[in-house]
């Protein structure tokens, strides 16, 4: 941690202490009103609800060079009753990882649909942290596929793009395209290994699927690469069209595939299946 990093935490902590009274925390008012020389909390009230000497909590707004583990940042910010994106500011003023957070996607699903309908004629899906589809426009179900005709447990992407002939049939260069899914999919069950839904579809696809249970067994880990697919549509013909991969700062675990048209001839041959 740098010099400046630690004056910044140290900061951050004053401030987030001044702001609070004791009844906020659950301790009782001071006895003689007024006699508080300071706004907010003492130094020895926050230690005491994180759980850490008044020493050491008191460098800490000193700015000195001392270390703080994960659990005791995390007591600060429950002493401190930080909100999730204050937490992550003080893990990172602390030089820690972000804290994990499980995020909600069903309130902000009319949002993100309006947001890819806005994209069309591009085709343009939104994937959760499972590959699963949470939305998709007009422009992706004409042109790659349309995931409401799939069983509900399997509008996941790595299923959809090993299992379907149709999308098979239709991609000039499947494999390539098929390895680096699988590869982002490795990432994601490393990041969350006991999650019951990743591990559920690396079970079923090594049943299903030839191809996937001998990649996934040479362990391909790769981050996503610009690129652009080429389709044989059997209605639109031969589209290329750039992929773009973008994360929602409002809920990072969604991941937003937006498809391009690469030329404007391109364009042309999607907007034929867009007409009524």
């Amino acid at each position: 941690m740098t010099d400046n990093h630690r004056a910044e935490l140290a900061d951050f902590l004053k401030a987030h202490r001044s702001r609070l009274r004791p009844t906020d925390v659950g301790l009782p008012e001071d006895l003689v009103p007024g006699r508080r020389r300071t706004p907010g909390l003492r130094r020895e009230e926050v230690a005491e609800l994180a759980g850490v000497s008044l020493t050491w909590y008191t460098w800490l707004e000193q700015g000195r060079k001392i270390a703080a583990s994960p659990q005791v940042v995390d007591a600060l910010a429950r002493a401190l009753r930080l909100e999730p994106v204050q937490h992550r500011q003080l893990r990172r003023l602390a030089g820690l990882a972000d804290p994990v957070v499980k995020y909600q996607v069903g309130e902000g699903i009319p949002r993100l649909q309006r947001m890819v309908d806005a994209m069309v004629p591009a085709p343009a899906v939104v994937h959760d942290a499972r590959l699963d589809f949470v939305v998709w426009n007009s422009a992706f179900s004409r042109i790659r596929t349309d995931p409401a005709a799939l069983a509900p447990d399997r509008r996941n992407l790595l299923w959809w793009m090993f299992t379907d002939g149709r999308n098979r049939a239709m991609m000039r260069h499947w494999e390539p395209a098929a390895r680096a899914i699988l590869s982002q999919f490795r990432v994601l069950l490393g990041n969350d290994p006991g999650d019951p839904r990743l591990t559920r579809v690396v079970a079923e696809l090594g049943s299903a699927s030839a191809e996937f249970r001998t990649w996934w067994s040479e362990y391909p880990v790769r981050d996503f690469q610009p690129t652009i697919i080429g389709i044989d549509h059997p209605e639109a013909g031969p589209v290329e069209l750039e992929l773009f991969q973008l994360r929602l700062v409002e809920n990072p675990e969604l991941l937003l595939v937006l498809q391009l048209p690469a030329t404007d001839d391109d364009r042309a041959r999607v907007m034929t299946l867009l007409k009524p």
